[in-house]
């Protein structure tokens, strides 16, 4: 399943093969920080990094659509190679705040629309340096409006015409307008960089990652092997092989029976069936995908901010989690972003008040009100939490009537039609998701918020190059958006990976679709 609307960088629910959405459809697969780093029991506890072997790490398969492009990544397991062959100017970190990578620096004028960039003294695997040349042919590749490229919006800031080398390995990126928050754009999912004179080929490509090209079987078997002159270090690892598994139960078998090291995209059943049999390892990724019913603002009943509150307390977390996730996750408070930087945690927690429901109701006149929600199985959890939200809105008085949609089209039915739908997103920084689904022209704006006021607030964030200043604004925003925006988030599920217990190193604290998930470079074979 590939989701109608763009995604955004970071990822939606996958469904059967581990399509990558991060956006309003999408998929990120994508945040939140425990204690400590690296893996501490899963993995098989810590120890000093020994080099040498070969991880071999299963992923679901997407047969002849698999691709080496990194532009043109659309599954988790290309994300992943993409990641162990390419490398970015900078990524995002577990809060996800941009983390620098091929950018050594970063700095903008006072204006803010000037940002200069210098990059670090990296090479690609051809051993050829990578130069400010390399990185505006990337950006220029990506922005070809020819091309489908799903990062060619998420540089749309940025004035590609304008912008130009100031050296072999410095550039000025002129952007249309202040961006203070300029480096979430160069750790956009997909803005990857490649050397200059590589356009379509990618036969045998050559880039600038912690692992070198050796073979590539599409829907099978990827082999990788270590870059010893990376920039960052020569991998632990000899060689990486990624394996295409498409179902669950397979992909648990072969981790089980010794056929691979990293098992990805498990279920909360299958998770808890091994978290403690002491075979292998089971890791849960914190706040990796919001799970929240979107609610049309600009219709009834939804046009009154007094029915959404009423829904706002209608909603039993607790037992959405526990029911719709299998209980691998955690509760929301009805805003995006749980963990991150600019979250704004100090709003109290929002519980289920079926008495004041009932008379924000009736004070809108909606005391026998009847909804349709719309669902799918698009992605895990959504039909199940459709079916606990209607037995809960029905203690409140309100009938909500289920409608199941067709999963191949639900992301772009549910974006204009209908009034609340399930909905779901994975990893990307709160001004992403803002300017991406919340201002008027937001192309993926599934609530129709839609208020001139909001977006200049958004707006002044941006030209705010003071951080103190502009975490002040994003909790304004924030505020109002608790108070009587259009998703009522209810959950921060899980995303859960397995590992054999002699695979070491593994983050924690990594999200889907940042910087340290399903990163190889930095795990060893004990």
């Amino acid at each position: 399943m590939r989701e109608q609307h763009r995604p955004a960088p970071t990822l939606h629910g996958p469904r059967r093969r581990g399509v990558l959405a991060a956006g309003a459809g999408a998929a990120a697969l994508g945040t939140l920080a425990l204690a400590g780093c690296a893996d501490p029991a899963g993995g098989g506890g810590g120890g000093r990094p020994v080099r040498g072997g070969r991880l071999r790490a299963a992923f679901a398969g997407g047969g002849t659509n698999e691709t080496l492009d990194p532009h043109l990544a659309n599954l988790f397991g290309d994300a992943a190679r993409a990641k162990a062959l390419f490398d970015k100017l900078a990524d995002f970190g577990p809060d996800l705040a941009a983390r620098h990578r091929l950018a050594a620096s970063w700095e903008p004028d006072r204006a803010l629309k000037r940002w200069r960039i210098t990059l670090r003294e990296a090479t690609f695997h051809n051993g050829a340096p990578v130069t400010a040349a390399d990185v505006l042919h990337s950006y220029r590749r990506i922005a070809d409006p020819k091309k489908a490229f799903r990062a060619r919006a998420d540089l749309e800031p940025i004035d590609l015409d304008a912008s130009r080398a100031t050296g072999k390995r410095s550039l000025e990126f002129h952007l249309k307008r202040p961006t203070a928050e300029f480096p979430n754009v160069l750790a956009a999912f997909g803005t990857y960089i490649l050397p200059a004179d590589v356009d379509d080929d990618f036969k045998k490509p050559v880039g600038s990652g912690p692992f070198r090209f050796v073979s590539f079987r599409p829907g099978t078997s990827t082999v990788l092997r270590r870059y010893a002159d990376h920039w960052d270090g020569a991998p632990y690892l000899d060689e990486l092989e990624f394996v295409g598994v498409n179902e669950e139960s397979a992909r648990i078998n072969a981790l089980l029976g010794g056929q691979v090291e990293y098992a990805h995209e498990l279920n909360p059943t299958t998770a808890r069936a091994h978290q403690d049999s002491g075979r292998v390892n089971i890791i849960r990724l914190k706040n990796s995908a919001m799970q929240a019913f979107a609610l049309k603002t600009d219709r009834p009943p939804f046009d009154d901010k007094r029915v959404r509150e009423a829904f706002f307390l209608i909603a039993d977390r607790t037992e959405l989690v526990k029911g719709a996730l299998s209980g691998a996750g955690e509760i929301g408070n009805d805003l995006f972003g749980k963990g991150y930087e600019h979250y704004a945690d100090s709003l109290p927690q929002r519980h289920q008040d079926l008495d004041r429901a009932r008379a924000l109701l009736k004070r809108a006149g909606a005391e026998d009100l009847e909804v349709t929600l719309d669902t799918s199985d698009v992605a895990a959890g959504f039909t199940e939490a459709a079916a606990i939200f209607r037995d809960q809105a029905k203690k409140a008085g309100v009938t909500v009537k289920v409608r199941t949609g067709d999963p191949d089209s639900y992301w772009s039915d549910i974006l204009d039609s209908g009034t609340m739908c399930c909905y779901r997103s994975g990893a990307m920084p709160i001004g992403t998701h803002i300017s991406q689904r919340l201002l008027t022209d937001s192309t993926t704006n599934a609530t129709k918020w839609q208020h001139k006021d909001f977006d200049e607030l958004y707006a002044t964030a941006q030209s705010t190059a003071d951080d103190s200043e502009r975490q002040r604004l994003y909790a304004r925003m924030q505020r109002r958006l608790h108070a009587e925006g259009g998703f009522l988030v209810w959950g921060f599920a899980d995303w859960i990976v397995g590992t054999a217990r002699r695979l070491r190193g593994v983050r924690r604290d990594a999200p889907a679709n940042t910087l340290d998930w399903a990163r190889f470079d930095k795990v060893w074979l004990a």
